[in-house]
């Protein structure tokens, strides 16, 4: 299906198959011949909830500011980590394998998510190579292309799930736990099912254990306040909140990342868009 604004064109693509289930995206690309820089973009849902179209707001917003963006659906849930991260790798290479036909620039991709979905671009942004995310072969016939992005966009991501979920657990230990933690707990145990897990996909630990990450430049757009994304780790020690201990630790790596703080009522409004673009815009320019 093809829809088109004034200033952008819409379509919706399958990108792969699992079986009989295929995962698609939705490409958001501005009128004109291009060849466009692209913005790949993760909804956020708990890594269980939601799907594309809880990307449109912002990527209407990146396209009518000249980029094409592609939101995307990948398997979540019960699937299990790392299988998000298995699709949305493959989605970075087609896309570029594709670039050509779908008027993109595959020398300039961004990438860029919401809650859960800032942790997968970050993850898969550090780890483009990595053999268990890159196991789908491309089609036979075309181009031979990595994962790998020039830039990272993140709203409010859960940097951290391991201790998220520990964050969450104590809080619900209260005589009066917060209501914002609903079903976060059951969410984490579905998808991560152990603490491994939250320890290897974890960007965090990646930094502190000193493994060996690209660190491309980076943007953390974080509201306030927002006790579910900005909050201390006290098994920490830094002693900062997560969006601060992260971005120390990136800069350690030799890695470039801005936090820029906004009100929490603003954050689906062009105050958190606005930033991104023109983060976007200095990296992918």
């Amino acid at each position: 299906m093809l829809t088109e604004t004034e200033t952008f064109i819409t379509e919706d693509i399958d990108y792969l198959h699992h079986g009989d289930r295929a995962l698609k995206l939705r490409l958001y690309r501005p009128v004109g011949d291009g060849p466009f820089p692209m913005v790949v973009d993760l909804h956020g849902g708990a890594w269980c909830k939601n799907d594309l179209s809880a990307c449109g707001p912002r990527d209407e917003a990146l396209a009518e500011a000249g980029f094409a963006a592609a939101s995307l659906d990948f398997r979540h849930a019960g699937d299990g980590y790392p299988t998000s991260l298995i699709d949305i790798n493959y989605a970075i290479r087609w896309l570029k394998a594709h670039a050509g036909e779908l008027r993109l620039d595959p020398d300039r991709f961004g990438i860029s998510g919401q809650s859960s979905g800032g942790h997968l671009a970050m993850l898969g942004a550090m780890r483009p190579n990595d053999s268990r995310y890159a196991l789908i072969a491309l089609e036979p016939g075309v181009s031979e292309v990595d994962a790998s992005v020039r830039c990272v966009g993140m709203s409010w991501p859960v940097i951290n799930p391991l201790s998220r979920y520990r964050n969450v657990l104590r809080l619900r230990q209260d005589a009066n736990p917060p209501d914002w933690i609903g079903d976060i707990p059951e969410c984490h145990d579905l998808y991560w099912v152990t603490d491994d897990n939250m320890i290897d996909g974890n960007p965090v630990s990646a930094l502190e254990s000193g493994e060996a990450v690209e660190t491309p430049p980076a943007i953390w757009i974080q509201g306030r306040p927002d006790p579910v994304h900005d909050y201390l780790d006290v098994e920490s020690e830094l002693g900062i909140n997560e969006p601060e201990r992260f971005a120390q630790r990136y800069r350690e790596a030799g890695g470039e990342i801005e936090v820029l703080y906004i009100e929490q009522a603003e954050r689906a409004s062009r105050a958190s868009f606005d930033p991104l673009a023109a983060f976007f815009r200095k990296y992918l320019a």
